[in-house]
Protein backbone atom coordinates (compact mmCIF):
# COMPACT_ATOMS: atom_id res chain seq x y z
CA UNK A 1 0.00 0.00 0.00
CA UNK A 2 1.22 3.46 -0.90
CA UNK A 3 1.01 5.85 2.05
CA UNK A 4 1.78 9.17 0.34
CA UNK A 5 0.68 9.87 -3.25
CA UNK A 6 3.11 12.77 -3.72
CA UNK A 7 6.03 10.65 -2.55
CA UNK A 8 4.88 7.86 -4.89
CA UNK A 9 4.78 10.23 -7.86
CA UNK A 10 8.19 11.70 -7.05
CA UNK A 11 9.64 8.21 -6.67
CA UNK A 12 8.34 7.22 -10.10
CA UNK A 13 9.60 10.49 -11.59
CA UNK A 14 13.07 9.70 -10.29
CA UNK A 15 13.00 6.07 -11.45
CA UNK A 16 11.78 7.12 -14.89
CA UNK A 17 14.39 9.86 -15.08
CA UNK A 18 17.25 7.36 -14.68
CA UNK A 19 15.54 4.77 -16.90
CA UNK A 20 15.05 2.36 -14.02
CA UNK A 21 11.48 1.73 -15.21
CA UNK A 22 11.19 0.32 -18.70
CA UNK A 23 8.09 -0.42 -20.80
CA UNK A 24 8.31 -2.72 -23.80
CA UNK A 25 5.19 -4.61 -24.87
CA UNK A 26 6.76 -5.91 -28.10
CA UNK A 27 9.77 -7.58 -26.50
CA UNK A 28 8.78 -8.39 -22.90
CA UNK A 29 11.30 -8.80 -20.13
CA UNK A 30 11.77 -12.06 -18.23
CA UNK A 31 11.75 -11.77 -14.45
CA UNK A 32 13.68 -14.04 -12.10
CA UNK A 33 10.43 -15.89 -11.41
CA UNK A 34 10.13 -16.75 -15.12
CA UNK A 35 7.24 -14.37 -15.68
CA UNK A 36 7.44 -12.45 -18.94
CA UNK A 37 6.37 -8.84 -18.45
CA UNK A 38 6.16 -5.69 -20.59
CA UNK A 39 7.30 -3.74 -17.52
CA UNK A 40 10.70 -3.96 -15.87
CA UNK A 41 11.86 -2.00 -12.84
CA UNK A 42 15.55 -2.02 -11.91
CA UNK A 43 15.81 -0.07 -8.66
CA UNK A 44 19.50 -0.89 -8.25
CA UNK A 45 20.25 1.94 -10.67
CA UNK A 46 19.19 4.55 -8.11
CA UNK A 47 22.26 3.75 -6.00
CA UNK A 48 24.41 5.54 -8.57
CA UNK A 49 22.55 8.84 -8.09
CA UNK A 50 23.24 10.57 -4.74
CA UNK A 51 20.15 12.82 -4.79
CA UNK A 52 17.81 9.95 -5.63
CA UNK A 53 19.22 7.40 -3.19
CA UNK A 54 19.11 10.07 -0.47
CA UNK A 55 15.44 10.75 -1.24
CA UNK A 56 14.52 7.05 -1.21
CA UNK A 57 16.40 6.32 2.02
CA UNK A 58 14.95 9.41 3.68
CA UNK A 59 11.33 8.64 2.79
CA UNK A 60 11.60 4.98 3.72
CA UNK A 61 13.24 5.94 7.02
CA UNK A 62 10.40 8.34 7.79
CA UNK A 63 7.81 5.61 7.21
CA UNK A 64 9.65 3.15 9.44
CA UNK A 65 10.12 5.66 12.25
CA UNK A 66 6.48 6.78 12.13
CA UNK A 67 4.98 3.28 11.89
CA UNK A 68 7.35 1.16 13.97
CA UNK A 69 9.29 3.43 16.30
CA UNK A 70 12.93 2.96 17.27
CA UNK A 71 13.13 -0.41 19.06
CA UNK A 72 13.55 -2.37 15.85
CA UNK A 73 16.18 -3.77 13.51
CA UNK A 74 16.43 -3.45 9.74
CA UNK A 75 16.97 -6.40 7.39
CA UNK A 76 17.51 -6.12 3.63
CA UNK A 77 16.62 -8.81 1.12
CA UNK A 78 19.55 -9.86 -1.08
CA UNK A 79 20.67 -8.67 -3.40
CA UNK A 80 18.63 -5.70 -4.55
CA UNK A 81 17.80 -4.32 -1.11
CA UNK A 82 21.13 -4.85 0.65
CA UNK A 83 22.43 -1.36 -0.07
CA UNK A 84 19.23 0.62 0.43
CA UNK A 85 18.57 -1.31 3.65
CA UNK A 86 22.01 -0.35 4.95
CA UNK A 87 21.39 3.31 4.09
CA UNK A 88 18.10 3.23 6.02
CA UNK A 89 19.67 1.53 9.04
CA UNK A 90 22.48 4.08 9.04
CA UNK A 91 20.05 6.98 8.86
CA UNK A 92 17.99 5.57 11.75
CA UNK A 93 21.05 4.35 13.69
CA UNK A 94 19.63 0.84 13.93
CA UNK A 95 21.11 -2.68 13.79
CA UNK A 96 21.26 -4.13 10.29
CA UNK A 97 21.44 -7.52 8.60
CA UNK A 98 20.58 -8.98 5.23
CA UNK A 99 19.08 -12.27 4.09
CA UNK A 100 20.36 -14.44 1.25
CA UNK A 101 17.97 -16.47 -0.93
CA UNK A 102 19.52 -19.59 0.60
CA UNK A 103 22.37 -20.47 2.98
CA UNK A 104 25.89 -20.30 1.61
CA UNK A 105 27.37 -23.66 0.68
CA UNK A 106 30.74 -22.83 2.22
CA UNK A 107 32.24 -21.13 5.27
CA UNK A 108 29.73 -20.63 8.07
CA UNK A 109 26.87 -21.46 5.67
CA UNK A 110 24.89 -18.45 6.83
CA UNK A 111 21.66 -17.33 5.23
CA UNK A 112 21.30 -14.30 7.48
CA UNK A 113 24.38 -12.07 7.50
CA UNK A 114 24.99 -9.70 10.39
CA UNK A 115 24.19 -9.86 14.10
CA UNK A 116 20.78 -9.08 15.57
CA UNK A 117 19.54 -10.30 18.95
CA UNK A 118 17.19 -13.26 18.77
CA UNK A 119 13.58 -12.25 19.24
CA UNK A 120 14.19 -8.75 17.90
CA UNK A 121 11.46 -6.92 16.02
CA UNK A 122 12.56 -6.72 12.38
CA UNK A 123 11.41 -4.57 9.47
CA UNK A 124 12.28 -6.12 6.12
CA UNK A 125 13.39 -3.90 3.23
CA UNK A 126 12.81 -4.84 -0.42
CA UNK A 127 13.70 -2.93 -3.54
CA UNK A 128 10.80 -4.49 -5.44
CA UNK A 129 7.77 -6.66 -4.75
CA UNK A 130 6.39 -8.69 -7.64
CA UNK A 131 5.13 -12.21 -6.87
CA UNK A 132 6.30 -11.94 -3.26
CA UNK A 133 8.05 -15.30 -3.38
CA UNK A 134 11.60 -14.08 -2.66
CA UNK A 135 10.33 -11.66 -0.02
CA UNK A 136 8.46 -14.37 1.85
CA UNK A 137 11.47 -16.65 1.55
CA UNK A 138 13.47 -14.03 3.45
CA UNK A 139 10.70 -13.56 6.01
CA UNK A 140 10.51 -17.31 6.65
CA UNK A 141 14.28 -17.48 7.10
CA UNK A 142 14.07 -14.74 9.73
CA UNK A 143 11.18 -16.42 11.51
CA UNK A 144 13.04 -19.73 11.53
CA UNK A 145 15.77 -17.96 13.50
CA UNK A 146 13.23 -16.60 16.02
CA UNK A 147 13.03 -13.03 14.73
CA UNK A 148 9.73 -11.17 14.91
CA UNK A 149 8.98 -9.76 11.45
CA UNK A 150 6.61 -6.84 11.96
CA UNK A 151 6.38 -5.53 8.40
CA UNK A 152 7.92 -5.06 4.99
CA UNK A 153 8.68 -1.86 3.10
CA UNK A 154 9.64 -1.70 -0.57
CA UNK A 155 10.60 0.99 -3.04
CA UNK A 156 8.18 -0.25 -5.69
CA UNK A 157 5.41 -2.84 -5.84
CA UNK A 158 3.64 -4.30 -8.86
CA UNK A 159 0.63 -4.62 -6.57
CA UNK A 160 -0.37 -8.12 -7.65
CA UNK A 161 -3.52 -9.17 -5.82
CA UNK A 162 -2.18 -12.68 -5.32
CA UNK A 163 1.09 -11.34 -3.88
CA UNK A 164 -0.78 -9.05 -1.49
CA UNK A 165 -2.84 -12.05 -0.42
CA UNK A 166 0.32 -14.05 0.26
CA UNK A 167 1.55 -11.40 2.69
CA UNK A 168 -1.88 -11.11 4.26
CA UNK A 169 -1.96 -14.86 4.81
CA UNK A 170 1.38 -14.57 6.63
CA UNK A 171 0.16 -11.57 8.65
CA UNK A 172 2.84 -9.28 7.20
CA UNK A 173 1.84 -5.64 6.63
CA UNK A 174 3.43 -4.30 3.44
CA UNK A 175 3.95 -0.73 2.27
CA UNK A 176 5.72 0.73 -0.74
CA UNK A 177 6.95 4.17 -1.71
CA UNK A 178 5.38 3.70 -5.16
CA UNK A 179 3.34 1.11 -7.03
CA UNK A 180 2.24 0.08 -10.47
CA UNK A 181 -1.15 1.76 -10.23
CA UNK A 182 0.52 5.13 -9.67
CA UNK A 183 2.86 4.46 -12.59
CA UNK A 184 -0.04 3.83 -14.98
CA UNK A 185 -1.88 6.92 -13.78
CA UNK A 186 1.20 9.02 -14.47
CA UNK A 187 1.79 7.48 -17.89
CA UNK A 188 -1.75 8.31 -18.93
CA UNK A 189 -1.83 11.78 -17.35
CA UNK A 190 1.38 12.88 -19.05
CA UNK A 191 -0.08 12.08 -22.44
CA UNK A 192 3.05 10.22 -23.54
CA UNK A 193 0.67 7.42 -24.39
CA UNK A 194 -3.12 7.50 -24.49
CA UNK A 195 -5.37 5.00 -22.79
CA UNK A 196 -6.38 3.61 -26.18
CA UNK A 197 -2.73 3.29 -27.23
CA UNK A 198 -1.87 1.52 -24.00
CA UNK A 199 -4.75 -0.89 -24.47
CA UNK A 200 -3.72 -1.48 -28.09
CA UNK A 201 -0.13 -2.24 -27.08
CA UNK A 202 -1.37 -4.73 -24.54
CA UNK A 203 -3.67 -6.38 -27.08
CA UNK A 204 -0.71 -6.75 -29.43
CA UNK A 205 1.37 -8.15 -26.58
CA UNK A 206 -1.26 -10.73 -25.68
CA UNK A 207 -1.68 -11.64 -29.36
CA UNK A 208 2.06 -12.19 -29.68
CA UNK A 209 2.05 -14.52 -26.71
CA UNK A 210 -0.88 -16.40 -28.16
CA UNK A 211 1.00 -16.91 -31.41
CA UNK A 212 3.82 -18.40 -29.34
CA UNK A 213 1.38 -21.12 -28.19
CA UNK A 214 1.20 -19.83 -24.63
CA UNK A 215 -2.56 -20.30 -24.95
CA UNK A 216 -2.04 -24.03 -25.53
CA UNK A 217 -0.12 -24.22 -22.26
CA UNK A 218 -2.93 -22.33 -20.57
CA UNK A 219 -5.54 -24.82 -21.75
CA UNK A 220 -3.74 -27.58 -19.88
CA UNK A 221 -4.40 -25.82 -16.60
CA UNK A 222 -7.63 -24.05 -17.54
CA UNK A 223 -9.52 -22.89 -14.49
CA UNK A 224 -6.38 -22.96 -12.34
CA UNK A 225 -4.38 -20.03 -13.64
CA UNK A 226 -5.29 -16.56 -14.77
CA UNK A 227 -2.61 -13.95 -15.27
CA UNK A 228 1.11 -14.09 -14.86
CA UNK A 229 2.33 -10.78 -16.28
CA UNK A 230 1.95 -7.09 -15.79
CA UNK A 231 0.12 -6.86 -19.11
CA UNK A 232 -3.23 -7.97 -17.78
CA UNK A 233 -2.75 -5.91 -14.63
CA UNK A 234 -2.42 -2.80 -16.78
CA UNK A 235 -5.43 -3.94 -18.74
CA UNK A 236 -7.38 -4.29 -15.52
CA UNK A 237 -6.35 -0.85 -14.35
CA UNK A 238 -7.13 1.12 -17.49
CA UNK A 239 -10.28 -0.77 -18.44
CA UNK A 240 -11.73 -1.66 -15.06
CA UNK A 241 -11.93 -5.31 -16.09
CA UNK A 242 -11.70 -7.68 -13.10
CA UNK A 243 -8.66 -9.69 -14.18
CA UNK A 244 -7.95 -12.19 -11.43
CA UNK A 245 -4.47 -13.57 -10.97
CA UNK A 246 -3.28 -16.73 -9.30
CA UNK A 247 0.07 -18.47 -9.24
CA UNK A 248 1.15 -22.05 -9.57
CA UNK A 249 4.83 -22.57 -8.89
CA UNK A 250 5.53 -24.91 -11.78
CA UNK A 251 4.50 -22.45 -14.46
CA UNK A 252 4.03 -18.79 -13.48
CA UNK A 253 4.08 -17.62 -17.09
CA UNK A 254 0.70 -18.89 -18.28
CA UNK A 255 -2.43 -17.09 -19.40
CA UNK A 256 -6.00 -18.27 -19.48
CA UNK A 257 -6.78 -16.71 -22.84
CA UNK A 258 -10.45 -17.60 -22.71
CA UNK A 259 -10.68 -15.37 -19.64
CA UNK A 260 -8.50 -12.56 -21.02
CA UNK A 261 -10.23 -12.51 -24.41
CA UNK A 262 -13.32 -11.09 -22.74
CA UNK A 263 -11.38 -7.88 -22.13
CA UNK A 264 -9.51 -7.69 -25.45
Amino acid sequence: MVLDKKVAEQTINYLTQINAIKLNTKNPFTWTSGIKSPIYCDNRLLLSYPEIRKFIAEKMSEIIKNKYGENISITGVATGAIAIGALIAERLNLPYSYVRPEPKNHGLKNQIEGFIDKGSEVIVIEDLISTGKSSLNAINALRDESFNVSGMLSIFSYNFDFANQRFQNENIPINSLADFNTLVEMILSKGSISEDELKQQLKEYLAKRKEANADEAAKKVKGKVVGGTRGNAVLEFVSGAPVKEQVIERSPDIFDYDELSRYG
